[in-house]
């Protein structure tokens, strides 16, 4: 096991220098509690508020899953699965979700997890199989549980939570106010951590008046306005952000596109390129609104206006989130109506003196990752010392379990490719290619 025992050990790993009052108090309500239901917007830190005092439940000696953490998405599982791997807890964590492939979950399983993270579907489906022992685990996590009720997936986390029985603690997390528990989650008389009406003075919020009714040279001149800076432009359907996509090809405007639709590997590989800003935009539905490890963002844009309120609000939580400022803009046809939550918002008046800068990076995939034992240091060694690229010419290095994605500077990505193409990293032979 890992020698680190000490929350602030685990905080300096991750470099940060504190916990933020919400961390801070649902941390101790989870000490202190066997039933807490932690209220936070989204991109608050909630992932470390409840896994912190989590990990020091967990016993070095069981060889068996003690902790589950059910989330509604693929790319929720994973984030919190990265988090949890960084924390350097030494003990074993997996995430499993649908669409992946079947051998890599028994590959997994094999040696269980101590924490098990995972989409309803896929975990209750594992129990089924007895590829997961649902009754050794003690403590249970429902991450955005909301979430995982909307999206159909009751009857699974009814079937988990039966097979599990009893806990230790249970701990429940949301961004959304006054959502129903059902009874069978079995959670009385829980303990309530609620930031949610906590006033975030960082955001701003600005109507953009369109005279168009299809917006988009409306949403080109506000992107002017802005500048070459990250953010989502949120849309509600997949046909209107290919409608909106084809236009800003016309202008040459990077962005990646994100939506349920979209198979697993491509949503992946869209977030890892806006991540590390070989993409400066992202065209999305509500699916980005929620749950994903996405940078700061200076703004976002409702290019389409949310149906209800709590979606404006988990947009406009992508942006100005802990301690930065940001801007959500809504862009409004000048005859169109408006719900009652978008009135009396300040209009924007826009100029457009900025340009977009193409971004000056390009994305790199190897094939290999966590499980042969590559770190970012040796991808960093490699592309530095044999690869004959500065430190300014090397970006975000992202470490999945069986490949790795590496940002470079444009003008140096093909001169790289060509030199550590089927180079070895540790033991492990890597093909290199852009993407």
């Amino acid at each position: 096991m890992s020698t680190i025992k000490s929350q602030q050990e685990i905080l300096k790993k991750l470099g940060i220098d504190a916990l933020n009052p919400m961390q801070e108090e649902a941390s101790n309500a989870i000490k202190q509690n066997n039933h807490v239901i932690l209220l936070s917007p989204t991109g608050t830190g909630k992932t470390l508020a409840f896994l912190l005092p989590l990990i020091k439940l967990l016993s070095p000696e069981s060889e068996e899953v003690q902790a589950m953490i059910l989330v509604p998405t693929r790319e929720l599982a994973l984030q919190i699965e990265q988090v949890a791997r960084e924390m350097g807890s030494g003990y074993k964590v997996n995430a499993i979700y649908g669409g992946r492939a079947a051998i890599k979950d028994r590959e997994d399983l094999q040696h269980s997890p101590a924490i098990l993270i995972g989409t309803p579907g896929r975990i209750a489906d594992k129990i089924r199989r007895n590829q997961v022992n649902a009754s050794t685990v003690s403590f249970l996590v429902l991450d955005e549980f909301d979430k995982s009720l909307e999206v159909g997936f009751e009857d699974e986390m009814k079937e988990i939570i039966q097979a599990i029985g009893k806990v230790k603690k249970t701990i429940l997390t949301s961004a959304t106010q006054g959502v129903n528990i059902p009874k069978f989650v079995k959670i009385p008389n829980p303990t309530y951590v609620d930031y949610l009406h906590e006033k975030n003075d960082q955001l701003t919020i600005k109507r953009v008046i369109s005279p168009e009714k299809d917006k988009l040279d409306t949403l080109i001149s506000a992107l002017k306005h802005i500048g070459n800076t990250p953010g989502i432009i949120f849309c509600n359907y997949k046909d209107t952000i290919d409608y909106v996509s084809n236009h800003l090809n016309q202008y040459d405007i990077s962005h990646a596109t994100y939506y349920g639709g979209m198979e697993q590997i491509d949503r992946e590989r869209a977030l890892v390129k806006f991540r590390n800003k070989t993409h400066q935009l992202l065209l999305a539905t509500d699916l980005a609104a929620r749950g994903l490890d996405i940078p700061e963002l200076g703004f976002i844009i409702h290019y389409q206006l949310p149906h209800r309120e709590e979606e404006f609000t988990h947009r406009n939580g992508r942006t100005a989130r802990m301690h930065s400022s940001g801007t959500a803009y809504v862009v409004q046809w000048e005859e169109e109506t408006v719900p009652d939550f978008l009135e009396n918002i300040a209009i924007q008046e826009l100029s457009e003196n900025n340009k977009f800068a193409p971004s000056e990076w390009t994305t790199l995939f190897i094939s290999g990752g966590r499980k042969d034992k590559i770190s970012k240091g040796d991808l960093a060694g490699l592309f530095m010392k044999q690869g004959g690229l500065k430190s300014e010419d090397v970006g975000v290095i992202e470490i999945k379990q069986d490949c790795a994605f590496i940002a470079v500077k444009k003008n140096k990505a093909r001169s790289a490719i060509k030199a550590l193409d089927n180079s070895r990293v540790k033991k492990k032979k890597v093909r290199i290619n852009e993407i």
